[in-house]
């Protein structure tokens, strides 16, 4: 099963593994609601998940299957490739993590990997590993002065104004530090950025 919430992004991986001898799809949802309705409707061994869904976040719908169908394996595939989303994941109790740059060899092996039982990591998720026992999680400039801006109270269309940027770039870029900083609000953001120091 595929949940990913751009279409032609599951399409594709739909052919990658339907077009594969040993795996074939039997559902695909983009959301975390519609992969719940597909997991009633449809037994799967596997399910290859993003991260980033537009309802709930992919961690979190991680464990609720985890939770509810513990026979069934969890592939995180997504686009997400720091360590702090990696270890969240895995802690999620994710059986493996793939990066959507990987091979599709790489993908492939991934399913397999998991439904022998054994956990999978691909080659960019074992590197970003590696670095994070010697660095710090880093933020971008952007990513920063967003931070601040968050701090002080301004919305988004005023954060969009002062970094001259889209609405829809500065609310891509919240998100992405939602999941950086494992929040799900504003104020757990915010509580998270003091923790770290960085407001």
């Amino acid at each position: 099963m595929i949940i990913d919430d751009h279409k032609s992004v599951a399409e594709g991986f739909e052919r990658l593994v339907n077009e594969s001898e040993n795996a074939r799809v039997v559902g695909k949802a983009y959301s975390a609601a519609g992969c719940r309705e597909l997991l009633e409707a449809a037994p799967c061994d596997v399910v290859l998940l993003d991260v980033g869904l537009p309802d709930v976040q992919g961690i979190e719908l991680c464990s609720q299957i985890k939770e509810k169908y513990p026979h069934i394996k969890v592939l995180m595939l997504t686009s997400y490739g720091e360590f702090f989303t990696i270890n969240r994941a895995l802690h999620a109790n994710a059986d493996g993590y793939l990066l959507k740059s990987c091979t599709h060899e790489e993908i492939l092996e991934g399913i397999s990997t998991v439904v022998s039982g054994r956990r999978f990591l691909c080659e960019e998720v074992k590197t970003a590993i590696k670095k994070s026992e010697r660095s710090p999680l880093k933020f971008s400039r952007c990513e920063m002065e967003l931070i601040h801006l968050i701090a002080e109270g301004y919305s988004i269309a005023e954060q969009a104004d002062k970094m001259c940027l889209g609405e829809n770039t500065i609310r891509n870029y919240r998100h992405k530090l939602n999941i950086k900083l494992d929040a799900y609000n504003t104020v757990q953001l915010l509580q998270r950025a003091k923790e770290l120091g960085l407001v």
